[in-house]
Parts: structure tokens; C-alpha cells; sequence
């Protein structure tokens, strides 16, 4: 499909004075867009549960999760694995993010590294990406180069594939077990897809961790009981979180986390052995 034919790069149809109105009434139009997306992505919550059972079958069995993704879809990805850890307590290693041009694409933009259709597959390949593992690739577009390119690899290897994308149909759905197409519609600005769908797709990469650390036990009544306390916010946070769950007070939830070096779950089973 050509890119004038993808409804992420439509013009909408009230943005042909944007740039004659006052700020208020840009903020509304904005606004009033952002409110179409929890909507949209509420139409894919089936398709999101199909991924987040694909990632729950790879976890449980020791398998990791692969975000790839170019621009803001990819930095998505990247922010999205970075937050696995602190909240969930699971190694760095468990999700990761691969990012078309590298780290320095994370701050600086690379646009041009999307172009490859065999970049990611050997970072893959780097990273010994296995049949127990899962890919995600995410794209607005859904038809980047490096994306697809990191999931006809991991086809091609027998590896569990999953997309997001803001297009219906998506170019590499056909490379995916299983598609999210969240079609939220053209942006405020032509095809600055770092707005409502990139929204879309951290609602979708929000759900899809959260879901799945949630049925591996990293989350208990709606607590993160596996969390690492590694900074004051985190410290009292966990204590809060040891008290309510060892019914302690916060002496003694402070002693257990000092105990295990800010480990809750350590800290929780510490007490436990302790009485509490």
C-alpha cells in the first residue's frame, strides 16, 4: 500500500486553518483526538488478549519477549522493557527492546535506519532470539522495513510473532501470528504519528507487560509485591506495600527490606520465616 493510502498519514479534515487558530482551540482539537483512542484500542482488547497469551505461554516457560520497533513505535518498545524490572522485578533480560539505529536513535533520530529489512534480524540473531522466545514488532504504519524484517526472521525460525500497528490491514500482519491494528485515524498534523498513535501503542504495550506480569504472580491485590526498593520513592513504596501485606508496622517492614537489600518478595518471605 502506498504511504498517501495509509489513514495515518490522511489529513484531517478540520486541521486545514490549524495554523490561523489560537492555542486554545488547537489544545481542544488535540484533545478532543486523544479522546478517540482509548475507544479504539478498547475494539482490539480481544487481539491484545491473544498477544498477551502468547507472551504468558513464552515467559512462563523461560522464554523471553522482543519489542522491535523504529522511531517512536520503537522507542516505545525500548521504554516500555526498561520498566519491566524496577516494576516487576524481572531480570533486564526478560524484555527487551531493539531499536532501529541503536541507542543513540533513542535520543537523537535515525529515520533512515528503518529502511533495513535485515538490521533487526541480526540483532536478533546477536541475541540468540530462540523458539521459546516471542517478537512484537510495533509500527504505525505497519509496512517499516526493519520491522518486518525482524518478523519474517522470526517466522522463519519457528518464533512466536505478534504486531501493533494504527492500520487496518497492516503490511506485516502477514508475518504475525496474531495483530493489533488500532486505527485511530489521521493525526492532527499529517502523519505525526507520535501523537495519537503512539499514544495507542503505549496503551497497548501498557496492557500487554502489565497482563502478563500480573498472571506469572508479579502482581498481587494490585500490588507490584516483586518490585526491587532501589530508590527513596521505591523504599517507601515497598514499605507501604509490606506492611499491608505482612500486617506489620513500618519498623518492621523497613527491617525486612534492610534485611534483603530492598528485595520485597524477599522481604515477605523473610517475615514470614521470622514470624513476622
Amino acid at each position: 500500500m502506498e504511504l498517501e493510502q495509509l489513514g495515518t498519514e490522511g489529513v484531517h479534515p478540520q486541521s486545514h486553518d490549524l495554523h490561523k487558530r489560537s492555542v486554545l482551540d488547537i489544545l481542544r482539537l488535540i484533545n478532543a483526538e486523544d479522546k478517540k483512542v482509548a475507544v479504539a484500542v478498547e475494539r482490539e482488547l480481544e487481539h491484545i488478549a491473544a498477544v498477551v497469551e502468547l507472551v504468558v505461554n513464552r515467559l512462563t516457560a523461560g522464554g523471553r519477549l522482543f519489542y522491535v520497533g523504529a522511531g517512536t513505535s520503537g522507542r516505545l518498545g525500548v521504554l516500555d522493557a526498561s520498566e519491566c524490572p524496577p516494576t516487576f522485578g524481572v531480570s533486564p533480560d526478560t524484555v527487551q527492546g531493539i531499536m532501529a539505529g541503536g541507542e543513540a536513535a533513542l535520543v537523537r533520530s535515525a529515520e533512515q535506519a528503518e529502511d533495513s529489512l535485515e538490521a533487526a534480524a541480526e540483532e536478533l540473531a546477536r541475541r540468540e532470539c530462540s523458539e521459546k522466545d516471542v517478537v512484537i514488532g510495533i509500527s504505525a504504519s505497519g509496512r517499516t522495513p526493519y520491522v518486518i524484517g525482524a518478523l519474517q526472521w522470526a517466522r522463519e525460525h519457528g518464533i512466536a510473532t505478534a504486531a501493533i500497528s494504527c492500520n487496518r490491514p497492516a503490511a506485516h500482519d502477514a508475518w504475525a501470528e496474531v495483530s493489533v491494528n488500532v486505527v485511530v485515524g489521521p493525526e492532527v498534523v499529517a502523519g505525526s504519528t507520535r501523537m495519537k498513535c503512539g499514544t495507542a501503542q503505549k496503551m497497548v504495550l501498557n496492557m500487554v507487560t502489565t497482563v502478563a506480569m500480573i498472571k506469572l504472580g508479579r502482581v498481587k491485590g494490585g500490588r507490584m509485591v516483586h518490585l526491587h526498593a532501589t530508590s527513596a520513592k521505591l523504599k517507601e513504596r515497598a514499605t507501604r506495600i509490606i506492611m499491608d501485606r505482612a500486617g506489620v508496622d513500618q519498623r518492621r517492614a523497613q527491617e525486612a527490606l534492610g534485611h534483603t537489600r530492598g528485595d520485597l518478595q524477599a522481604a515477605l518471605q523473610w517475615l514470614e520465616r521470622e514470624g513476622s
